[in-house]
């Protein structure tokens, strides 16, 4: 889940950085998941609520649920999205009984969580008998999250034996269905979401990177003056003058509690 350092910026900071992409991918993991009206709904790494509000929208605030391990995104979720029963805690100890909800979702979650599949049991854990866990995560692998694709490419040509992202949990094709049934879920199935962002220009593009948020923002901060403008410059050259959009692809699985 959202870890320190690398989500402990403020909630304004995340909106900056990644908000413009959560309203659709939210929509589509929730429809993914067959979300509708008269469940009760969780959403695990909730973030500042942005998959949270897509499930209010669709079931109201009294049958949906929130996790966050970060307190600032947690009072955030709760300020934008009066009623819900939003909590401190971690995927791997959610903090409900046995089968309390008709669907647990988890949105850019599963890569941050300290052991993903204590999550994914959890997950199937609080949710009832037929009921559905469905989780997704950028494809960071492959380059389909072209925000991020474009800012670690640059970073590589300046540190060629940076991390990245493409060994967490999630960021490849198969990974987040083969997690589903390890934790004993049925009728499993997956595929790819993708959603777009638009930017007014470049540097509403470079920006949010430098507000330290996630991953990314953390390996930009750690890199000398020099360094960054390399880098800064390195993803110019990548994307075109003016207003532009990227398309950013997610990979995503769902599945029945047994």
């Amino acid at each position: 889940m959202p870890d320190s350092p690398q989500f402990a910026a403020p909630a304004e900071h995340y909106d900056r950085f990644m908000g413009r992409y959560t309203p659709p991918l939210a929509a589509a993991l929730a429809d993914a998941a067959g979300v509708r009206e008269g469940q009760h709904a969780l959403d695990v790494g909730c973030g500042p609520g942005g998959l949270t509000a897509e499930l209010v929208a669709r079931t109201g605030a009294e049958r949906v649920a929130a996790v966050d391990p970060a307190a600032q995104f947690v009072a955030a979720c709760a300020a934008r999205n009066p009623g819900v029963d939003a909590r401190e805690g971690t995927a791997e100890h959610l903090p409900w009984d046995d089968g309390t909800f008709d669907a647990a979702l988890a949105c850019l979650v599963i890569g941050f969580m300290a052991d993903p599949d204590q999550g994914v049991r959890e997950m199937a854990r609080v949710t009832r008998p037929g009921g559905t866990v469905a989780l997704c995560m950028w494809d960071i692998q492959t380059g389909g999250m072209t925000m991020l694709r474009t800012f670690w490419t640059a970073v590589r040509a300046v540190r060629p034996d940076s991390a990245g992202e493409d060994r967490r949990a999630g960021t490849w094709e198969g990974d987040i269905a083969d997690r589903l049934e390890r934790a004993g879920l049925t009728e499993v199935t997956g595929g790819t979401l993708t959603v777009s962002a638009d930017y007014a220009d470049f540097d509403d593009f470079w920006q949010p990177f430098t507000l330290a948020v996630g991953p990314a923002g953390v390996a930009l901060a750690g890199l000398d003056a020099d360094e960054q403008t390399a880098v800064r410059e390195g993803c110019r050259a990548q994307l075109p003058d003016g207003p532009f959009s990227l398309d950013a692809r997610a990979w995503y699985a769902r599945g029945t509690v047994a």
